[in-house]
């Protein structure tokens, strides 16, 4: 149990920390490769996808009638479903449009031309947006740590998955931050700092769950949790992966990715069966 549980820590915490890497791409390359991150971010749709459909779900469903019968077990895993879309759904609507984490941005952005903007008077409203999206992605991401932490500590395999996946979804959000930040104040440093910090709501989601949802874990409280993990990738893959991937690139390249995402996840799982 005590090695479970590492291992789900340092997952979550190896998933949210990614925005450093959004930082890193942004101030150490000359020019955005939108057709990775149009792949990586379709892959990462892919592997959401996938595991939440063909895993996640048949685990919180097999769970719940096990302990409730099939009635109310059927009901409950549905309705938990529809409550993880309804509680990330939720928490976009009130981030500010001008502040929402998935919003585009490239390394171009830093060109002389977005200093020139900064020049012109545009410095507070730069560091303003900078933090309120560093802000935004810390909320965000908080239900992704419980949702990377609950998962790895019932079963390690999918939580690597689900670790993989949103660490991948994180990079672009690091650059989100890094990017107005550098130009309101030309300070690297400071840019990478905020935007590093932005992904500890994830590791802090997970000790949140350690401390308040492990005392009540049973079978019911496992297969809840699972079934709204399961409706929160969905709604992430499909309302901010994919849009963002296609944004990114105007190809299939998504879709491939996507295709790829979910073919490598459905190998993993074969194999580990």
């Amino acid at each position: 149990m005590t090695q479970n549980l590492l291992l789900a820590f340092g997952l979550t915490l190896f998933a949210g920390l990614a925005t450093g890497i959004g930082s890193v791409l942004a101030f150490f390359t000359s020019h955005t490769n939108t057709k990775f991150l149009s792949v990586t971010l379709g892959f990462s749709a892919g592997v959401m996808i996938y595991v939440s459909m063909v895993e996640i779900f048949v685990k919180a469903k097999t769970a719940l009638v096990d302990a409730m019968g099939p009635v109310p077990g059927n009901w409950l895993t549905v309705g938990g479903f529809f409550a993880g879309m309804l509680l990330i759904a939720s928490i976009d609507k009130f981030i500010p449009k001008q502040s929402n984490p998935h919003e585009l941005r490239t390394v171009e952005d830093m060109s002389d031309s977005g200093g020139a903007v900064a020049a012109a008077g545009k410095k507070p409203d730069l560091l303003k947006m900078g933090t309120f999206t560093a802000l935004a992605i810390g909320i965000h991401n908080f239900p992704e740590g419980i949702a990377t932490f609950t998962s790895a500590l019932q079963d390690p395999k999918l939580g690597i998955a689900i670790a993989v996946a949103i660490a991948i979804h994180n990079i672009p959000e690091g650059i989100a931050v890094s990017v107005p930040v550098y130009f309101a104040t030309g300070d690297k440093k400071r840019a990478f700092k905020l935007s590093f910090l932005s992904g500890l709501s994830e590791p802090i989601g997970a000790l949140v769950a350690y401390l308040f949802l492990m005392p009540f874990l049973n079978d019911i409280m496992f297969g809840v949790i699972f079934a709204a993990v399961a409706g929160i990738m969905v709604f992430i893959s499909l309302d901010e992966l994919l849009p963002a991937a296609k944004r990114y690139d105007e190809a299939h390249l998504s879709i491939y990715g996507l295709i790829g995402g979910m073919a490598v996840m459905a190998i993993s799982l074969l194999l580990f069966i």
